[in-house]
């Protein structure tokens, strides 16, 4: 599977998630990470769930604005759908267990040069690396 190169698409896509991120410190002092962010609007909700909600929202609203005024989004999944749930599985415990997940730690931790976040990320990465390895040339899943 060939994956094509978009760096403007990329990039436009990343100055949004930074000016979101910086948005969210700015106006509400909280951190853009999309699991803390969730697990706000989910029993017990806590007092400002509005922010979260909203923020939700936008995530979704967004990408469906950009289809209806024409946009297209080049999307495929190469590996089966049991492959998705279990990885989704393990992401979540990965998110509980590590106190967060890739947008939390990723973009707003090491903005803020933590520690714990570099390390966090560093950990996403390599075992990133490794799942795809394992998935592609050991067990010839998704080729």
């Amino acid at each position: 599977m060939i994956t094509e190169f978009t760096p403007w698409m990329s990039l436009f896509g990343g100055a949004l998630i930074g000016l979101a991120a910086v948005l969210l410190m700015a106006f509400h002092g909280r951190i853009a990470g999309m699991t803390g962010i969730f697990g706000g609007v989910l029993p017990p909700v806590g007092d400002d769930w509005q922010w979260r909600a909203a923020f939700l929202a936008g995530a979704i609203i967004a990408p469906a604005a950009f289809l209806l005024a024409g946009g297209a989004i080049d999307f495929a999944v190469p590996v089966p759908v049991w492959a998705m749930v279990v990885g989704g599985l393990i992401v979540g415990a990965g998110a509980s267990i590590g106190s967060g997940c890739t947008s939390g730690h990723g973009v707003c931790g090491m903005a803020r040069i933590s520690k714990r976040s570099i390390v966090a990320t560093v950990t996403f990465m390599v075992t990133t690396g490794i799942t795809v390895y394992i998935m592609r040339h050991v067990l010839s899943v998704g080729v």
